[in-house]
């Protein structure tokens, strides 16, 4: 079956800031928003996968631009979106995306590995949402978009601080949902399932992976990045202005 998906107009010259934004889903995120005529900058430490990105990307109406920063460096966060606010003009969309699904067992969690943890899956949301507040606010309005997980609502067993900060940001966008809602912000949690980035193949994909998105996911084949990008779009788009506080599940049925 052939698939034409839709533009928005609304998205056209529209800021847009993606935190993890070189490789995986993040990459698409950077890469479907520029495709849709928006001012993209991206953050992340790979900067191998950004270049990569950038080269892919030379024939769009507005090159994206890159920030190296390590989000889990508030002061460095701080300072890349004061650079991308510079570069692309007030940020309008955000999409906090960066994370890491390392596998790891309680009994392995020391306090170090549990502020890391905590750090680079919950703690640059809130403080890249507080960043960016203000912009959104000067502009009449926004749209965050905060990525979940639908790893924590399946309990899965293998990355259980992973699961806990996961969840916490369905508890965040609700907490901020209608005193956002009063200043015509929209927040929103987008929550992939198992997406299969090139990530996902070379660690985790296996013939056991392969049978189990065969028996319990409901629709065939897989879930990929550019799936998430465009639930991303919708929620960043004018299309979506009446959605704010919710859990929008991209997982092909699995959950």
């Amino acid at each position: 079956m052939r698939s034409s998906y839709a533009t928005y107009p609304s998205l056209r010259d529209r800021s847009v800031l993606i935190t993890g934004g070189a490789t995986g889903i993040g990459a698409a995120f950077v890469e479907h928003f520029t495709r849709q005529g928006a001012w993209v900058a991206f953050l992340d430490v790979d900067e191998t996968g950004a270049r990569a990105l950038l080269e892919k990307l030379e024939n769009v109406p507005h090159a994206p631009a890159f920030f190296r920063c390590d989000v889990t460096d508030l002061d460095a966060l701080r300072r890349a979106i004061e650079a991308a606010r510079e570069r692309i003009g007030p940020i309008a969309v955000l999409i906090n995306n960066a994370a890491n699904d390392a596998r790891h067992t309680l009994a392995d969690v020391d306090a170090t590995a549990f502020e890391q943890n905590v750090a680079v899956n919950l703690r640059h949301q809130i403080f890249a949402t507080q960043a960016v507040i203000p912009d959104m606010r000067g502009l009449g309005g926004g749209s965050i978009i905060c990525l979940g997980s639908g790893g924590w609502m399946r309990k899965n067993p293998d990355y259980p601080l992973y699961a806990m900060a996961k969840a916490a940001i369905s508890g965040f966008v609700n907490g901020m949902a209608r005193k956002l809602g009063r200043q015509n912000i929209r927040i929103n949690c987008l929550v992939p399932g198992w997406v299969i980035t090139e990530k996902q193949r070379a660690l985790w994909l296996d013939a056991e992976g392969e049978a189990e998105i065969k028996r319990v996911q409901c629709m065939p084949g897989y879930l990929m990045a550019e799936d998430l990008a465009r639930a991303a779009l919708f929620l960043a788009a004018d299309d979506s202005r009446m959605c704010t506080g919710q859990d929008f599940i991209v997982d092909g049925g699995w959950v």
